[in-house]
Order: structure tokens, then sequence, then C-alpha cells
């Protein structure tokens, strides 16, 4: 099946081609200014070692998106979602969290309008 075409980074003067929205570089870059400048210190404090580990073990027992294996497609799960968000009372249980690649976590964040709230749920 094609793949779409390369695109420049969209890190000002990038020359670099990516499949997403950063070259590696400057993805890593990104995720540091998010952490210290956009995201809350509510959810800074949720997000920690712990989590990191429950992350990898949970991605690593389901390696698939949830979503889209539900719908008879095998796309590799690059992320850890949770069900119930945190900040609405949700938890780190396997119950709440589900793998998604980040096509499909993007499009859930998109449809609750997370990205312009201040409640985030990583």
């Amino acid at each position: 099946m094609p793949r779409k075409p390369k695109r420049p980074c969209s890190f000002p003067g990038c020359p670099n081609l990516t499949d997403g929205r950063f070259c590696p570089e400057h993805e890593r870059q990104e995720q540091r200014r998010y952490e210290k400048y956009d995201r809350d210190k509510t959810s800074k404090r949720r997000y920690g070692r712990a989590w990191k580990r429950i992350r990898d073990r949970y991605i690593h027992a389901h390696p698939l998106c949830e979503r889209c294996l539900a719908e008879g497609r095998y796309v590799k799960a690059e992320q850890v979602h949770h069900i119930k968000p945190l900040s609405e009372g949700g938890s780190h249980n396997d119950e709440n969290l589900m793998s998604l690649c980040t096509a499909c976590h993007a499009k859930i964040h998109a449809e609750r309008g997370d990205r312009w709230h201040t409640h985030s749920d990583g």
C-alpha cells in the first residue's frame, strides 16, 4: 500500500522531511517544551516515573492500536490513552487504559476538544 509523502518538519527553519509533524530531533524538543510550558502542574504530578512503568508494561502487553484492531487493521500502538481522564477521576488501572496509534489518539482528543481546554489525560 502506498504511503503518504514526507513533509517538511514544522520546526521553524528545519529542512528535514518527516512522516509526522516534527523530525525526530525536533520532536524531542517539542515534547520538552510542552512538558515545561503547556502541561498544567497537576497533570505533571500524575505522569511521573510510575506512569512510565505502567505505560511501558501496558503497551508491551497490547502492541497494536485497539481502535484500529476493532476495525480489522493492524497498526502499531504508540501511545496509551486513559479512557476516563485522570482529571475526571480516572485511574491508571488497565480497565481505564487503551493502546492507540498516534492518529487514533489525536482523533479522540480532537473529538473531545482536549487540546484547547485545561484538562489533559495523556
